[in-house]
């Protein structure tokens, strides 16, 4: 789909163009997701999305798909094991960061996927916001909700989670349509 409208931040790099076209802005109520999501946009803190997509795999194998139980559980022997790998982004902070935060999940969620889900929607009334931008410089880094969310997160003991990175989230996983109004991708141009 080259001969399309669509927003200018995925390039022309064919991983972009797909995450971009299939799965940013497009509402996912996956808890398991979600947390992902979380542990990624904090990864990315510093660097370009387009760094993490391309080790994303990587992230979902070393990080046992993201299961939060799995994670939580982990050690020093895991973050040695995790600082060895070049296929991740090797930031000690951002390592125990994903780690602390799968022990936040489990503390308030258990394994309960779908109720991290339920409270993360909660905060968008359980309905995507759908904005009209005209161009990319129409987009907040940050919102008053994104803002609430992670207050919200940092009370219950999450880290590496900013409004910024909330905001980013949100806008991943469709809580938020952030599509230019133009691009094929936009709510109102989807059928």
């Amino acid at each position: 789909m080259t001969d399309v409208n669509r927003c200018l931040w995925p390039t022309k790099d064919p991983m972009y163009l797909n995450y971009h076209d299939q799965e940013w802005g497009i509402p996912n109520r996956d808890g398991r997701q979600l947390f992902e999501k979380i542990i990624l946009e904090g990864a990315q803190a510093g660097l370009s999305w387009i760094t993490i997509l391309k080790k994303r795999e990587n992230y979902r194998h070393l990080f046992d798909r993201f299961d939060p139980v799995k994670v939580a559980s982990y050690n020093e022997k895991d973050v040695s094991r995790l600082m060895g790998d070049a296929g991740i982004i090797r930031n000690r902070a951002k390592i125990n960061s994903a780690i602390n935060n799968a022990k936040a999940f489990c503390k308030h969620f258990g394994n309960d996927e779908d109720a991290f889900s339920e409270f993360l929607w909660s905060f968008v009334d359980d309905k995507p916001i759908i904005n009209q931008r005209m161009s990319m410089d129409d987009i907040p880094p940050t919102s008053e909700i994104s803002t609430k969310m992670s207050k919200q997160l940092k009370k219950m003991g999450f880290s590496f989670i900013g409004p910024t990175t909330c905001y980013a989230m949100m806008q991943a996983t469709g809580m938020v349509d952030d599509h230019i109004v133009t691009c094929f991708c936009h709510t109102s141009n989807r059928n």
